[in-house]
């Protein structure tokens, strides 16, 4: 009998991705939970759940008769997301058959470290509050005896609303491009197949209490990513950004475009903006290893080339739709 799978997050990016790679499986049944309706465009007659996740009472009656939970539950708010994975792992530790947990976790539990970084690598040091969420997540399955935690690196592809679709707007806009040394920081990227994977992986593997590091081989810099996928878009030459460009973007257009934003309720009527978060992940330059998903998950990694290929037709003909 396929055994039924909770997917925590479901309506989130990669939450999608995974919903529709189980609902395409004849061994798990999945069950898609969001805060709000969840609507599955590549499995639309997936079985879908509303609820708080953070909600002990209404996580436990979505836990009747589920074999196996994903969490990736993604929020604006670390908090909110810490709260998440805290009632999880304090409800499934009450049930009589606990369920398998696949946790998502992140490269953000790193920091800034400037060095290779494998799954026993310490945390970072110096953790924004959304690498914090994702260290007490950690912890919490670290404790859990049915726990498997994957820690994605820069997650892009189709769909992606950062690293994929709101890099290509500022690459098509003329915004962004070259760097210099703003942009030599390491980019871990990973496409969300390969994420996906290793989520059905880790519920079908004996791998109980075991951490992965999710990251495609041999990373680049922020700079040839940018290069890379403007390429793909049929950007080039790149544009190069100089220190006085950045500052500008930074102090004067940034806050323009948010607070016009803010006013218009929608950031799709505006045009996007290079904020401070970006420049401070392009200085990061902690180099993930992920041999372990390899070896023991069977993890192919994609092609960065074909991923960008890939992801530069999804963005170009949703934008010419």
């Amino acid at each position: 009998m396929p055994e039924r799978v909770l997917v925590l997050g479901a309506g989130g990016f990669i939450g999608r991705r995974i919903v529709a790679r189980l609902a395409r499986s004849d061994w798990a049944v999945a069950v898609a939970a969001g805060r709000r309706p969840v609507r599955i465009a590549d499995a639309p007659a997936v079985e879908t759940t509303t609820l708080d996740a953070s909600d002990p009472v209404a996580l436990a009656g979505a836990l009747d008769g589920i074999g196996a939970v994903v969490n990736c539950v993604a929020a604006a708010d670390p908090a909110a997301m810490a709260a998440a994975t805290r009632a999880l792992f304090e409800t499934v530790a009450t049930l009589r058959a606990p369920p398998r947990v696949v946790h998502l976790s992140s490269l953000a539990v790193y920091g800034s470290t400037p060095r290779e970084v494998d799954e026993a690598a310490p945390f970072g040091a110096d953790l924004d509050p959304y690498g914090a969420a994702k260290v007490e997540g950690e912890q919490l399955a670290s404790r859990y005896q049915r726990a498997v935690v994957l820690r994605p690196g820069i997650v892009y592809g189709p769909e992606s609303p950062l690293w994929s679709d709101l890099i290509a707007r500022l690459l098509v806009a003329r915004r962004l491009g070259d760097l210099g040394g703003a942009g030599q920081g390491i980019c871990n990227l990973v496409h969300v197949e390969d994420v996906a994977t290793a989520v059905l992986e880790s519920l079908r593997r004996p791998v109980e209490r075991r951490v992965f590091n999710l990251a495609a081989p041999s990373p680049s810099t922020w700079n040839e990513y940018f290069r890379l996928y403007a390429r793909a878009l049929g950007i080039d030459p790149i544009l190069r950004v100089t220190r006085l460009r950045l500052a500008l973007e930074l102090r004067l257009l940034g806050p323009c475009l948010k607070l016009a934003g803010m006013v218009l309720r929608s950031e799709g009527r505006v045009p996007p903006a290079i904020r401070p978060w970006l420049l401070e992940v392009c200085g990061r330059r902690p180099v993930m290893i992920a041999r372990q998903a390899g070896e023991v998950l069977g993890l192919d990694w994609m092609p960065l080339r074909s991923g960008l290929d890939q992801t530069a037709r999804w963005f170009l003909g949703r934008s010419a739709a």
